[in-house]
């Protein structure tokens, strides 16, 4: 009897490290990764790129998208290992990578584990106004009510530096405030703006977003273009914004080109996650580049050839090791001694 019940018990053993080895031959790798509010187009991206990983790296990879503030969060959480992967701006990776602007005197910054994986889209630069107030330039904002974005979201911080050029400023603790800001996400800046509680909004994202889409539709706002000499000053003080047209008919019922600005949108890691890992995920990305597309048109750009356009911050060994094998070349600026 006794020796039954020993036997049981190796059975029982055996069967449960059969069931946790199982387990781990089915996701060893569990990513999670942070996009920006569900308005924008971050999170569909990210979406679409777990999904992609999870079905095509079945049995190494699972991955799943969450919903963020944006680019500073995503910093953040990284730097607590919370997330794997991330979406964020050019510019605020830059930052944080240098410990400057906005990052400066911060604890754990510069952010020098922090890299690269590959370019994903431009970041197009929306202003939405609403109709009939007669708004026809940024500066026209003074003494309006807008939404930058959320409160430090790389939207809201995009938003200072346009708004500068023009000598305007919400913060109460940067000079004189001559404008209102309210801090909401894209549906919610969409939505205040239909029912007439504000007067414009700031939205970063791919061409075309949701948000965007949403307020035009219903014809309670428009898309307004920026002037060209501040177009100038904005990209030759901060590099990593270029011009950018949205072609007429982009939007619904817009019927003009709508001038702004633009900056890279880029997939981010940190040093720490295996090499094999990033490898897996940037060649995957690449490999079903179509399923990703279906999932945002903005991705139509992420293509192997402007991997590297707009990437401020050296890249991870993973995904150096993807584009060496593909026999791109890639530049000394963006390697790193690990």
């Amino acid at each position: 009897m006794r020796k039954r019940s020993v036997l049981l018990m190796v059975f029982a053993l055996l069967a449960v490290f059969a069931l946790l080895a199982g387990e781990a031959a089915a996701a060893p790798y569990r990513v999670n990764i942070a996009t920006a509010t569900t308005g924008g187009a971050y999170y569909p991206i990210g979406n679409a790129m777990g999904q992609i990983w999870t079905t095509h790296l079945e049995g190494q990879v699972r991955a799943s998208a969450q919903a963020t503030a944006g680019t500073p969060q995503n910093i953040e959480l990284m730097m607590n290992d919370e997330v794997q992967v991330a979406i964020g701006q050019n510019g605020i990776c830059y930052y944080a990578f240098y410990g400057t602007d906005i990052y400066k005197g911060k604890p754990g910054f510069p952010y020098k584990s922090e890299r690269g994986m590959f370019s994903l889209y431009p970041n197009i630069m929306h202003w939405v106004v609403r109709k009939g107030l007669d708004i026809n330039s940024v500066a026209d904002l003074k003494g309006k009510r807008i939404v930058p974005g959320q409160v430090a979201s790389a939207t809201e911080i995009n938003s200072r530096e346009m708004l500068a050029a023009y000598g305007l400023n919400y913060m109460k603790d940067q000079g004189e405030v001559n404008v209102t800001a309210e801090y909401l996400g894209y549906n919610e800046a969409a939505d205040q703006m239909k029912n007439e509680q504000i007067d414009a909004t700031h939205i970063a994202g791919g061409v075309p977003t949701a948000a965007v889409i949403d307020i035009l539709s219903s014809n309670a706002g428009e898309l307004m273009s920026m002037d060209p000499e501040k177009i100038k000053v904005i990209c030759e003080k901060y590099p990593w914004y270029f011009p950018f047209t949205i072609k007429a008919g982009t939007y619904p019922k817009q019927d003009k080109d709508v001038h702004t600005i633009a900056l890279a949108n880029i997939l981010f890691t940190d040093a720490k996650q295996p090499d094999d890992l990033i490898y897996m995920l940037t060649k995957a990305t690449y490999d079903f580049h179509d399923d990703m597309v279906l999932g945002h048109k903005a991705t139509e750009y992420t293509v192997i050839e402007n991997a590297f356009n707009g990437m401020t911050i050296p890249l991870h060994p993973g995904s150096i090791k993807y584009f060496e094998e593909k026999g791109i070349s890639v530049p000394a600026n963006l390697k790193v001694s690990e």
